[in-house]
């Protein structure tokens, strides 16, 4: 397990790192389009609509999935919800990259 965690450590800095110089460039010399700002705001609002209904879609569908396994299984309740947990967790990050994208619409001056 913490050969994973130190993997998945190490392929996050990287991709930070790979990502960083998009942000060192200077911003565009010009105001916004009023239209662009607009556009990107509903269409922000609209993706994270659309993640968090079918996240939780997703979450229910999971959760269950697990009670009728756990049900059918007691013995294996254990492994059950461990990988149920991790599961939710998978989903749940989802949601949290539509936020990031959609405060990133909401927030930073488009073009």
């Amino acid at each position: 397990m913490s050969r994973r965690v130190f993997v998945s450590a190490i392929l996050l800095v990287t991709a930070f790192g790979l990502v960083s110089p998009l942000h060192a460039q200077e911003a565009a010399a010009g105001a916004a389009n009023p239209e662009v700002v607009r556009w990107s705001i509903i269409t922000a609002g609209f993706a994270l609509a659309i993640a968090a209904a079918f996240g939780a879609l997703g979450q229910g569908r999971g959760v269950a999935a697990a009670v009728e396994a756990i049900a059918r299984n007691p013995s294996a309740a254990g492994e059950i919800r461990g990988n149920l947990i991790l599961g939710l967790v998978l989903i749940e990050s989802l949601v949290i990259y539509v936020l990031l994208i959609s405060l990133i619409l909401f927030f930073v001056k488009p073009f």
